[in-house]
């Protein structure tokens, strides 16, 4: 290993790969929708379809539109050199395209979305003949457009080679976030808690459960102001019984409780503003006293410059979140599968897969009296036993892709040496805590 004593120089990066010598067949222009999360499963994915066409892939445009309205670019967020090389020996990477296909020069590229969920199949047979006639294409769509399953294997290696290697944050994301995992460990192991209990969840999802009648409206009026939330009227209550609402703050406390955490742990929440502020939180604080925030452990000065940069931020919890020595997310949303996903590449690190729809059920029947406290907790820990990210293989419904298990979460190709990934029970994710 080697030391770097201070006042030297930083070691020299590592050499460059050589790069892939290829006949590109046009450039692939790419707009990435969603948080950062939605986006970072975009990009692997859009690398990989340029590697599968033969593409010049331009530097992603990151979303600026959406409901966070985060003017961040590509790289702002990422180490966009440490990205164009460390792909070079398989996609040839530009930052902009030649000035020949730019709007000033009068050219006007294909903005199209890809078909969601698609196989190598379509993008073989239906949009690579587009390329070869358009040159520049715009994906103005990018999420879950490319399968989570029958793709092959040096494509899916591709993906988490990406994901895993590809997508550093920035020098500066780093080296906070670093800080921020020092400062927690030096107090001992720590829990991270992906409380998704913020105003855009809720409104989107249309989950009022434990809300006032006013912040319901509130959230209503919210997902009505945005378009592109498609589903306007929603029974809360309905949803919550499927397992598709977030765990509130309230039954996150009760739920943490029955899994026999120590009350004295240290637990990072991994979200932006709960919905309701410290009013919210108090049943959990009071349960586990020691709550800790980035806001609680870094300087005013440190998180300045990520102020109203809502996927900066999030960096930074999802680096806290994949260091942890347990992760409780308490929805599964992107943030959920990708570190989870994360944990798994990095020697399946204890992570909860909360079944909601059990624990909905069994929260209901304890707090009207059916169940007791002891009946309430064995069934909680009974249902989890292996729902802690063990080594397990993804659950495939063709014909249903958006209710199978998503590839980030769980790259089983990617977890294992040679093609034939066979899963022993070797793999040791406890951690005592």
């Amino acid at each position: 290993m080697r030391v770097r004593v201070e006042g030297s120089l930083p070691p020299s990066p590592p050499p460059l790969l050589p790069a892939r010598n290829y006949t590109s067949n046009g450039f692939l222009k790419v707009s990435c929708n969603g948080g950062l999360n939605q986006m970072r499963s975009a990009i692997c994915d859009m690398v990989t379809v340029a590697r599968l066409l033969n593409l010049t892939l331009v530097v992603p445009e990151l979303d600026k539109t959406s409901f966070w309205a985060d003017p961040s670019n590509f790289e702002d967020i990422f180490d966009v050199r440490h990205f164009i090389d460390s792909l070079r020996d398989e996609v040839l990477i530009i930052k902009r395209l030649p000035k020949k296909y730019g709007l000033r020069y009068g050219y006007q590229p294909l903005v199209m979305p890809p078909v969601s969920w698609s196989s190598e199949q379509y993008y073989l047979q239906q949009l690579l003949p587009l390329f070869e006639k358009h040159k520049v294409i715009q994906f103005n769509r990018t999420d879950s457009r490319l399968a989570n399953n029958g793709i092959p294997l040096e494509l899916q290696r591709l993906r988490c080679r990406v994901n895993f290697h590809a997508l550093k944050f920035t020098p500066e994301i780093e080296a906070l976030g670093n800080k921020l995992i020092r400062i927690i460990q030096q107090k001992g192991p720590y829990l991270a808690l992906h409380l998704r209990y913020e105003m855009d969840m809720l409104a989107f999802s249309g989950c009022t459960h434990g809300c006032t009648d006013e912040e319901a409206e509130n959230l209503k009026r919210l997902r009505y102001a945005f378009p592109w939330w498609r589903e306007k009227e929603i029974v809360s209550e309905e949803k919550r019984s499927h397992g598709l609402c977030p765990l509130t703050p309230e039954e996150t406390a009760l739920v943490l409780q029955a899994l026999d955490f120590d009350k004295k742990i240290q637990i990072y929440i991994a979200s932006g503003e709960i919905y309701g502020s410290e009013r919210r939180l108090a049943t959990l604080r009071a349960a586990f006293p020691r709550i800790l925030k980035k806001e609680m452990l870094l300087d005013p000065e440190d998180l300045w410059q990520f102020q109203n940069h809502s996927s900066q931020m999030a960096a930074l919890d999802f680096m806290v979140s994949v260091a942890s020595d347990i992760f409780v997310p308490t929805y599964d949303g992107n943030m959920a599968r990708m570190v989870e996903g994360h944990r798994r590449y990095h020697g399946f690190k204890k992570t909860f897969q909360l079944d909601r729809t059990k624990l909905v059920e069994l929260l209901d029947l304890h707090q009207n009296g059916t169940l007791s406290w002891d009946e309430f907790s064995f069934a909680v820990r009974q249902a989890h036993e292996k729902r802690t990210g063990q080594p397990i293989r993804r659950r495939v419904i063709s014909d249903k892709p958006k209710e199978e298990d998503f590839f980030y979460s769980n790259p089983q190709e990617c977890l294992c040496e040679g093609t034939d990934c066979g899963y022993s029970s070797s793999h040791d994710n406890t951690t005592t805590v």
